[in-house]
């Protein structure tokens, strides 16, 4: 579930407390979570690593460590990466649990398995590890125009909120700030892509800009299984703010008709029928 604001939460918060420190041990006990690597050559590529930045494309987090290693994490849909002391009981699932030199724990916990942490092979001209080179831009790094998302939506034949979601165009957004980027900018998010007009392009790109700005600086949202947490545990509290996802049939706060949900490429979408057009 953790999208782009998640993420950013988790960075943030990694690079404020991680970086500077190396890393003295660690222990796997699921090999699925490290599954590009054995996991003891994963260990031993880590070991004794110093964490010298924390960055983020998309919904991956990276980790530079000194000596040139790149260590990524990908919390899917499950997948949390909480930072605690030692004593701290050990929650089920947690799958790895690395020790840094003030004996604190970084421990990644992930119920469903489908989240994983690997080492990179190497960077793309971006600097980015080659395992995510594939992604496209990131609309908080660069914020987007109307004229990229135009050139983006361009004969395209899909969904608007599908769209939206393909990776391989925008990294990090989701299905809960597909919706939202929407509503906000007033566009239906079944509409063809494809027939969106240069005004609605420009709604879009100011959407994702401030939606995606706004959940990031409220810690992103959590939702009612509370899967996402961040680093010390905390919850996000942007959900407050939803508009249309998961609100199914309850007035829209902004055309106070029933919102309406179908599913796009397996995925749900929800709008505001009178004010989504």
């Amino acid at each position: 579930m953790p999208e782009l604001p998640e993420v950013e939460t988790v960075r943030r918060q990694l690079a404020t407390t991680l970086v500077g420190r190396t890393i003295s041990a660690a222990v796997v006990t699921g090999a699925r979570s490290v599954r590009r690597q054995p996991r003891e050559e994963f260990i031993a590529r880590i070991r004794g690593r110093k964490v010298v930045g924390a960055r983020r494309w998309g919904k991956f987090l990276i980790l530079d460590l000194d000596g040139g290693e790149t260590l990524v994490g990908h919390l899917r849909m499950s997948g949390q990466l909480r930072l605690v002391e030692p004593t701290e009981p050990l929650a089920p699932h947690s799958h790895v649990v690395v020790t840094l030199d003030d004996d604190r724990e970084l421990r990644f916990i992930d119920p469903r398995t489908f989240g994983e942490l690997f080492l990179s092979e190497g960077t793309d001209p971006r600097d980015l590890p080659i395992e995510i080179a594939h992604l496209g831009m990131d609309p908080i790094e660069k914020p987007l125009t109307g004229v990229v998302v135009q050139s983006l939506m361009a004969d395209r034949r899909s969904a608007t909120k599908v769209v939206l979601l393909d990776q391989r165009q925008i990294a990090g957004i989701g299905n809960i700030y597909g919706d939202e980027i929407c509503a906000v900018a007033g566009v239906r998010p079944t509409k063809v892509a494809g027939r969106l007009s240069r005004a609605e392009c420009v709604r879009l790109s100011d959407a994702v800009t401030s939606v995606l700005g706004a959940a990031r600086e409220r810690h992103g949202s959590s939702l009612r299984d509370l899967r996402y947490r961040d680093l010390f545990g905390g919850l996000g509290d942007y959900q407050q703010q939803h508009l249309v996802y998961a609100r199914t049939g309850e007035p829209c706060q902004r055309c106070g008709t029933a919102i309406r949900r179908a599913i796009l490429g397996g995925r749900s979408a929800h709008w505001g029928p009178r004010c989504q057009r």
